[in-house]
């Protein structure tokens, strides 16, 4: 298993607030799941989780065969260069240099001199361009970051990740500022990713339809809760709306274009379309 938790509880102690409660879930090496729910359903918890950025309250936690929390700090630091991840709103230094916000996926590995280097001449600016080109991008490598739309920060954020190439990929709602056509592209260029490094994707998103479209496996969550965890192509419209009824049984979906194109085995795209449509 790349992740499994087990009765994982996160509670957060200031308030008493709860944002995981009693949570099960077992993840194999390879596998692309999309993780949907409303807002404030634990989603992004649920990644900071597996992420090991935050440590769970209650319940075991093991992420690429080692419990995190027990390992000393050496260890742990080498475990987190293993998993990669997608923020919704990168955490990119405005004056950065797109080139440098790209190779910090490598931070990780690298040492401190090498790392200290490449701030000053960039040590692999020809990788750091080839994984922005598969977004797009290969035209903004040396722009600062200050420069660049919510939406090219974004895909820089997934470059970074393209081109650390971990062993696990979380994604939290990592296409929320890009256009329909953008969206769909950039998903599957992280598809792409776990399919020929055979890296685990695990992604939180919002829009349904895109859910649907790239991934085989969908967990649903609704305070804090995993309400179901089962094969795309067994999700009903019944279960989304009753998933969304907080939100008054309405799917969020990114817009009907995404929904064209080849999607995680045959029949993606009639399912997403016949669930969207009720």
């Amino acid at each position: 298993m790349t992740l499994s938790l087990q009765g994982v509880v996160l509670r957060y102690h200031a308030n008493g607030f709860t944002a995981i409660a009693d949570a099960t879930l077992q993840v194999g090496q390879g596998e692309r799941v999309a993780v949907i729910g409303p807002s404030g359903a634990g989603k992004t918890s649920l990644l900071r989780i597996a992420g090991t950025s935050v440590r769970a309250s209650e319940g075991r936690v093991a992420v690429l065969g080692q419990q995190p929390w027990a390992l000393p700090a050496s260890a742990l630091k080498a475990l987190r260069a293993r998993i990669g991840v997608v923020h919704q709103a990168p955490p990119i230094p405005p004056r950065l240099r797109v080139v440098t916000a790209v190779l910090a996926g490598k931070l990780g590995a690298w040492s401190a001199l090498r790392a200290m280097k490449s701030l000053l001449v960039p040590a692999d600016a020809a990788g750091a361009q080839a994984a922005l080109a598969r977004l797009g991008l290969g035209d903004r490598v040396w722009e600062r970051c200050d420069r660049l739309s919510g939406g090219q920060l974004q895909r820089v954020g997934i470059a970074r990740v393209l081109y650390q190439a971990p062993d696990l990929m979380l994604a939290d709602e990592p296409v929320s500022a890009l256009d329909p056509t953008l969206a769909d592209a950039t998903l599957r260029e992280l598809v792409a990713q776990s399919e020929a490094t055979g890296a685990t994707l695990v992604a939180s998103l919002h829009a349904v339809d895109l859910a649907l479209k790239w991934f085989g496996r969908i967990v649903g969550m609704r305070e804090g809760r995993i309400v179901f965890d089962m094969a795309a192509a067994d999700v009903t419209p019944a279960m989304l709306q009753d998933l969304y009824a907080a939100e008054g049984g309405v799917v969020p979906v990114h817009g009907v274009d995404a929904i064209a194109g080849a999607g995680e085995g045959a029949g993606a795209d009639s399912r997403a379309s016949a669930l969207m449509c009720r």
